[in-house]
């Protein structure tokens, strides 16, 4: 068992209800900028994780999901945060679901953003993450692997998805899910979950939602159309719409 790091954290907002955001596969909690702003002023406190691996945060270890999960449990506490929801995009969803399944008493809900895990992504999109992370690409290549794999057609890549990719953190992440196994977080616990999938998603194909809607108890689908896998940046506002109606109707 890995000790827990201590992590690089963004907090935003003063209320008394707290949320956790882990971002994407070897992605910085920055990514959440524009959701956490919007939380914040709808009165929520934020706390964003830069995970192993990504800026300021200690270095990648070999990890499972549940030392990972450890990780932001610690964060948590040291951010005096007793219970709390938590947000994962792409692969923090899956560390979510670990911190649900191992630390129940701790969630309030879950919110999945882009969640995979069962229904695998198609060979061009693969093959497209992982040239996202190879460190000799630069330029036009480097972009049209990042706008195979993570966005839908048409939508743009914003200035800050052209960067913040860290190569070493999402080998890392990537062989920590390899080490742990899919039923030890794939259905989390029985708090209220939320799953909110891009209906262009190639990485995590909608099916991986409509799969836990089907099979969990407590659990909501919003689909979103006109978004892939990067979904924050593609669609803000149905995404926080989403996130902050399950907050508020967990609030009355």
């Amino acid at each position: 068992m890995e000790p827990a790091a201590i992590l690089h954290t963004r907090s935003r907002g003063d209320g008394s209800v707290a949320v956790v955001l882990h971002p994407s596969l070897g992605r910085p909690g920055s990514d959440f900028d524009d959701l956490a702003a919007r939380l914040a002023a709808a009165g929520y406190r934020t706390l964003a994780l830069d995970p192993r691996g990504i800026k300021a945060s200690p270095a990648p270890v070999e990890a499972d999901l549940h030392d990972l999960a450890r990780d932001v449990l610690q964060a948590v506490d040291l951010a005096g945060i007793d219970r709390a929801h938590f947000v994962g995009h792409a692969f923090g969803n899956r560390v979510s679901r670990c911190l649900a399944a191992d630390h129940p008493g701790r969630v309030l809900s879950i919110t999945l953003l882009a969640a995979g895990g069962k229904v695998e992504a198609d060979a061009e999109a693969r093959a497209a993450l992982r040239r996202c992370f190879a460190d000799p690409m630069q330029g036009a290549e480097h972009l049209e692997a990042v706008r195979t794999a993570f966005f839908a057609p048409g939508n743009d890549v914003p200035d800050d998805w052209r960067t913040g990719w860290f190569p070493a953190a999402a080998a890392s992440q990537s062989a920590a899910t390899r080490r742990t196994n899919v039923d030890d977080w794939w259905g989390a616990s029985q708090m209220p979950l939320l799953v909110v999938q891009g209906l262009q998603d190639r990485i995590a194909p909608p099916e991986n939602g409509r799969t836990l809607a089907r099979e969990r108890p407590n659990t909501t689908l919003v689909e979103i159309d006109g978004a892939g896998h990067a979904l924050l940046p593609e669609q803000p506002q149905p995404v926080a719409e989403a996130v902050l109606a399950l907050l508020d109707r967990l609030a009355q």
